[in-house]
Formats: C-alpha cells, sequence, structure tokens
C-alpha cells in the first residue's frame, strides 16, 4: 500500500485558500467548479447544512471532469443573528453585512468536502468559528469600505488583512480565512488511513 499523499485538486479559484494551501506545503493544482456548481441556499436552510451541500456540489463538479486525484471541495458563510451572509455584490450590500455584524458576535462556517477519484467515496465535514466584530463608527466603516477589502469575502471582511476590530472568540483562524486547515489535516489522515 502507498503511503504517498494523494495528489490534491482544490475545486475553488479562492486565492486565500489556495494561500493557505501552498503555505501548509500541500501540493496541489487548481480547477475551479463550473459556475453552475455553486448555486445559492434555499430560504430557511441552515448554514451549515448550505455550506455542505455547495461544497458537496463544488467536489462533485469536478470530480466527474478529473480522472484521478483527491477533489478538494470548500465553501465559507458568515451567519449573525440567524442571517446568512455570503460575499457582497457592491459597496452598499457590503454596507448592510458591516453594520450587522458590528458590535455583534458571529460564526464563519466553512464545509470542506473531499472526493477520491476515481470512484466516489467522499466524506464533508464542517468547521465553524465564532468572533467579534468591534463596534465600529460609520466614519470607520466607510473607510474600510473605501479600501476595497471588502470585495469577494464573505460577510464583506477578510480576517487574514489583520483588522485589530475582529476577534476570534472559539475555533479555527484558517476557517475564517475560507479553508479550516485543522480538519483538513484530519480528514486527509482518514483518507489516507482508510
Amino acid at each position: 500500500m502507498s503511503t504517498a499523499p494523494p495528489k490534491i485538486i482544490l475545486a475553488s479559484a479562492s486565492p486565500r485558500r489556495r494561500e493557505l494551501l501552498a503555505a501548509a506545503g500541500y501540493d496541489f493544482v487548481v480547477q475551479p467548479p463550473q459556475a453552475g456548481a455553486e448555486n445559492g441556499g434555499d430560504d430557511g436552510e441552515p448554514p451549515a447544512a448550505m455550506v455542505s451541500r455547495l461544497a458537496l456540489q463544488k467536489a462533485a463538479d469536478v470530480a466527474s471532469r478529473t480522472r484521478e486525484g483527491l477533489v478538494l471541495g470548500c465553501d465559507t458563510v458568515v451567519e449573525c443573528r440567524a442571517r446568512i451572509l455570503g460575499k457582497p455584490v457592491d459597496r452598499q450590500h457590503a454596507r448592510q453585512m458591516l453594520d450587522a455584524l458590528r458590535g455583534s458576535e458571529h460564526r464563519v462556517y466553512s464545509a470542506v468536502c473531499l472526493w477520491e477519484v476515481p470512484g466516489d467515496r467522499h466524506a464533508v465535514r464542517v468547521a465553524v468559528t465564532t468572533l467579534v466584530m468591534a463596534a465600529l463608527s460609520d466614519a470607520q466603516v466607510e473607510q474600510y469600505l473605501d479600501s476595497g477589502d471588502w470585495q469577494g469575502k464573505a460577510g464583506a471582511f477578510g480576517y487574514q488583512d489583520g483588522h485589530d476590530w475582529l476577534r476570534i472568540v472559539a475555533g479555527s483562524p484558517s476557517n475564517v480565512v475560507g479553508l479550516p486547515m485543522e480538519l483538513l489535516a484530519e480528514m486527509l489522515a482518514d483518507f489516507t488511513r482508510e
């Protein structure tokens, strides 16, 4: 039995996920899913169920177009007061998200799906990180919006940007960036043991 790690195929175009995998020393290639594989949430769908479904959809899409390897699908959302916050579509949408988050505790949910090809053996697990955002002033929110750092980020913020107004209460910092590295390591270990 070979102990060589499987070739990882990252089913994501996220530069942050690529950076996390590279920094951890993983050997991987990038093959983003087709646009239709990322259909959004259903009304009332719990955040853990939604990210699990989307991570599975992304991994399945890439697995269907792959000959060999271990496909890694992931999806991340922010939840605050039972409201799911994805990526903002424009500045006004980002402002609405930040208004909901400032001064509040919220959670980041990321689902990781590993899908082995050939075959259809797969697993999906979810990581949750709890954060608190400081009670930013309107001027601070506008200054942040001017920076453009909110673009392409679930909840309109990036923990990796080092803002002192975000604090993790419990959970994984890499989860907030978009890929829970501790959970990924556990899942990879499980896959190579089986």
